[in-house]
């Protein structure tokens, strides 16, 4: 999506800057088309485990009722299925959909039917926005999700591999990782996960934009998705994961976060390239 001739612009001199900065350029540089929408705009916000999505999803509803604008945020993670759901996938398909991630455990249908519901939001027929506890790595219970009264004229939809597309079957030849060489030897976990993420393409179509926070490497997702763990140990939350924990979880995002990293700029309407301390080094597409 992002023009050959995209602008870009370097961040000032303030090493702090962070991607919540650009709430405000981002509304601005949408407000066009929010305005001229008939139905809420969807702006979507893809980067990997813990670039800073959600931060920057908060930072754009903070800006948006600011300029009077109603606006909500809706995450993929609230689409998890939860542990029981994902372990009859297990015992169906393979036994590592029992943890949470990557295409395959998310319920998509539930995100499009929400999507559906806040289009027509109204005090008679709220909008429910399901919400995930990874402390407890279960969906919350419908009567503890959000409601929304009436129709948003933003929706910020962010999510890891948001936007993401299969990869070709010959790439799946080979295992990325010592999870899929000891675990996936024949490779019918990584097929049958390239093969779920298809089902996302209909929801990924409901964008109106895309903004991709592109980290500097996979490298970096391990520290970043760390310190995201760490407030859960801080908390006393029962599924906190320790350092092993912690690293075997990864894996099972590594092959995706890797085809991410190669295939999403070139489809981003706006790219914002981060440091590995989240700080932002560039903009492009954003004018």
């Amino acid at each position: 999506m992002l023009a050959a001739t995209g602008a870009e612009r370097m961040i000032g001199k303030d090493a702090s800057t962070g991607p919540a900065a650009l709430a405000a350029p981002l509304l601005r540089h949408y407000a066009t088309r929010m305005r001229r929408a008939r139905r809420p705009f969807v702006l979507g916000i893809s980067g990997l485990q813990g670039s800073g999505k959600s931060t920057l999803a908060q930072a754009l509803l903070r800006e948006a009722r600011r300029c009077g604008l109603h606006a909500v945020a809706l995450s993929l993670d609230d689409g998890y299925h939860g542990r029981r759901a994902r372990a009859a996938l297990a015992r169906r398909v393979h036994p590592l959909f029992a943890t949470r991630g990557v295409p395959g455990t998310h319920d998509v249908e539930l995100l499009a039917r929400t999507l559906d519901a806040l289009a027509q939001a109204s005090p008679r027929r709220p909008a429910r926005l399901p919400r995930f506890d990874k402390g407890r790595d279960t969906r919350l219970p419908p009567s503890r999700w959000p409601r929304v009264a009436r129709v948003p004229d933003l929706i910020v939809l962010e999510g890891w591999c948001l936007g993401a597309r299969p990869e070709r079957a010959a790439a799946l030849a080979r295992p990325r990782n010592a999870l899929e060489r000891r675990e996936d030897a024949d490779g019918r976990w990584r097929r049958a996960e390239n093969a779920a993420l298809r089902a996302y393409r209909p929801l990924w179509r409901r964008l109106d934009a895309l903004v991709l926070l592109q980290a500097p490497s996979f490298a970096a997702v391990h520290r970043w998705r760390d310190q995201q763990e760490d407030a859960l140990r801080r908390r006393g939350a029962p599924r906190a994961m320790d350092a092993a924990a912690l690293r075997r979880f990864v894996a099972h995002y590594e092959r995706l976060s890797r085809h991410a990293l190669a295939t999403l700029p070139a489809r981003a309407d706006v790219r914002i390239d981060l440091d590995r301390s989240r700080r932002v080094r560039r903009v492009s597409g954003l004018l």
